[in-house]
């Protein structure tokens, strides 16, 4: 049985929504981040790294999102969740979920998480300055992804980037840090990606009215 570690709102919803759209059979576990969880001994057994997603699988644990929706996507085909049959399109589709996740969400988490990159309230100031101006320039990169008309982060199929790029599209938004009036389109997709029934049942899950 697959058991996805998740945490409420993290980018591990991204992994939990595309389990949905699969129709994979999993279980879910919630690590408390308040509680410190991620830091126990029991977790850190199961994934060193001390973060989410993880998931468990019965050839072992994945960890990184960017490796876990490619597994996903690979091992449900007929969910159609990546252009499996075009190794180009493949690469181009990892390619930006590899931007999200090495450019998007580090500039986010200057924001949100400071602490992790420096000391001292004036260096955590200058980084919540400063990271809207680099998640800015990023959206402006995503929204033209968007420009020619395709629904999708991909082009005319959704794919496990879809849900990636909407859940961080919330925190950004949650947190009030760019105008999304800038990025219609980006805007747009968060929108119809959690309107899906996967994704509805997956913030149903985890206790969540939206992403």
């Amino acid at each position: 049985m697959i058991r996805l570690y998740y945490a409420p709102g993290a980018c591990s919803l991204a992994v939990h929504i595309a389990l949905e759209e699969a129709g994979a059979e999993f279980e879910l576990e919630r690590v408390d981040f308040r509680a410190g969880a991620q830091r126990s001994p029991a977790y850190l057994a199961v994934n060193p790294k001390g973060r989410v997603p993880t998931l468990q699988t019965d050839r072992g644990v994945l960890t990184e999102c960017v490796a876990i929706l490619a597994w996903i996507a690979q091992s449900w085909p007929e969910a159609r969740l990546a252009p499996l049959e075009d190794a180009w399109a493949f690469a181009q589709m990892q390619s930006f979920n590899a931007f999200l996740a090495s450019s998007v969400h580090p500039a986010w988490a200057h924001v949100s998480r400071p602490e992790r990159y420096a000391d001292g309230e004036a260096a955590a100031a200058a980084m919540r300055n400063k990271g809207p101006e680099a998640l800015g320039g990023f959206y402006r990169i995503i929204e033209e992804r968007f420009a020619d008309g395709q629904p999708w982060a991909n082009g005319e199929a959704y794919t496990v980037s879809d849900p990636y790029l909407a859940v961080i599209t919330g925190w950004i938004m949650g947190r009030a840090l760019l105008d999304f009036a800038q990025f219609p389109a980006a805007a747009d997709h968060r929108r119809r990606t959690l309107e899906r029934p996967a994704a509805q049942r997956a913030l149903a899950r985890e206790g969540r009215a939206q992403g």
